[in-house]
Protein backbone atom coordinates (compact mmCIF):
# COMPACT_ATOMS: atom_id res chain seq x y z
CA UNK A 1 0.00 0.00 0.00
CA UNK A 2 1.27 2.87 -0.86
CA UNK A 3 0.86 6.27 1.20
CA UNK A 4 1.61 8.76 -1.16
CA UNK A 5 -1.63 8.26 -3.16
CA UNK A 6 -4.11 9.61 -0.32
CA UNK A 7 -1.45 12.45 0.04
CA UNK A 8 -1.84 14.65 -3.01
CA UNK A 9 -5.48 15.65 -5.54
CA UNK A 10 -5.21 17.00 -8.17
CA UNK A 11 -8.00 20.10 -9.07
CA UNK A 12 -9.25 20.35 -12.84
CA UNK A 13 -10.11 24.48 -12.93
CA UNK A 14 -11.80 26.55 -15.79
CA UNK A 15 -10.95 29.98 -15.40
CA UNK A 16 -12.50 32.99 -17.20
CA UNK A 17 -11.40 36.82 -17.54
CA UNK A 18 -13.53 39.46 -18.43
CA UNK A 19 -11.74 43.21 -19.72
CA UNK A 20 -11.67 45.41 -16.46
CA UNK A 21 -11.08 48.62 -18.50
CA UNK A 22 -8.06 49.81 -20.45
CA UNK A 23 -4.49 49.23 -19.22
CA UNK A 24 -1.78 52.15 -19.59
CA UNK A 25 0.36 49.95 -22.13
CA UNK A 26 -2.74 49.63 -24.60
CA UNK A 27 -3.32 45.83 -23.21
CA UNK A 28 -6.35 44.82 -21.94
CA UNK A 29 -6.62 45.01 -17.87
CA UNK A 30 -8.15 41.47 -16.78
CA UNK A 31 -10.31 40.26 -13.91
CA UNK A 32 -11.09 36.90 -12.96
CA UNK A 33 -14.79 36.34 -13.98
CA UNK A 34 -15.87 32.80 -13.16
CA UNK A 35 -13.52 29.84 -11.55
CA UNK A 36 -14.90 26.39 -12.04
CA UNK A 37 -14.13 23.11 -10.63
CA UNK A 38 -14.67 19.67 -12.81
CA UNK A 39 -13.96 15.93 -11.97
CA UNK A 40 -11.54 15.37 -14.96
CA UNK A 41 -9.48 17.50 -17.56
CA UNK A 42 -11.60 16.86 -20.33
CA UNK A 43 -14.64 18.80 -18.53
CA UNK A 44 -12.35 21.72 -17.24
CA UNK A 45 -11.13 21.77 -21.28
CA UNK A 46 -14.13 21.52 -23.13
CA UNK A 47 -16.12 24.57 -20.24
CA UNK A 48 -13.06 26.81 -21.31
CA UNK A 49 -13.82 26.32 -24.23
CA UNK A 50 -17.51 27.23 -24.53
CA UNK A 51 -16.77 29.63 -21.99
CA UNK A 52 -13.97 31.95 -24.47
CA UNK A 53 -17.09 31.93 -27.35
CA UNK A 54 -19.50 33.41 -24.92
CA UNK A 55 -21.08 37.14 -24.39
CA UNK A 56 -18.39 39.39 -22.54
CA UNK A 57 -15.32 36.82 -21.97
CA UNK A 58 -12.46 37.76 -22.81
CA UNK A 59 -10.55 34.51 -22.39
CA UNK A 60 -10.32 31.51 -20.67
CA UNK A 61 -7.91 29.20 -18.83
CA UNK A 62 -8.33 25.41 -18.17
CA UNK A 63 -5.58 24.14 -15.89
CA UNK A 64 -4.65 21.48 -13.07
CA UNK A 65 -3.23 21.91 -9.90
CA UNK A 66 -1.83 19.14 -6.98
CA UNK A 67 -2.88 19.80 -3.82
CA UNK A 68 -0.87 18.61 -0.68
CA UNK A 69 -3.63 17.33 1.38
CA UNK A 70 -1.17 16.96 4.23
CA UNK A 71 -0.19 20.68 4.14
CA UNK A 72 -2.47 22.62 2.61
CA UNK A 73 0.02 23.50 -0.29
CA UNK A 74 -1.20 23.97 -3.77
CA UNK A 75 1.56 23.53 -6.81
CA UNK A 76 1.53 25.90 -9.50
CA UNK A 77 -1.00 25.39 -12.41
CA UNK A 78 -0.27 22.70 -15.34
CA UNK A 79 -2.26 24.33 -18.35
CA UNK A 80 -4.41 22.35 -20.46
CA UNK A 81 -5.46 25.10 -22.82
CA UNK A 82 -5.11 29.15 -23.15
CA UNK A 83 -8.08 30.89 -24.98
CA UNK A 84 -7.99 34.25 -26.09
CA UNK A 85 -6.30 37.37 -23.58
CA UNK A 86 -5.05 35.91 -20.75
CA UNK A 87 -2.55 36.82 -18.13
CA UNK A 88 0.86 36.17 -18.49
CA UNK A 89 1.57 33.36 -16.16
CA UNK A 90 5.29 33.28 -14.53
CA UNK A 91 6.36 30.14 -12.39
CA UNK A 92 7.90 31.38 -9.48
Amino acid sequence: MNSDQNSEKVHYICQTYVEAGAAQNGQLNLKIDKQLQYSTASQAQDRAEREASSDGCVGADAYMVNEDLASGEVGPPSFLVRLGHVPDFEAT
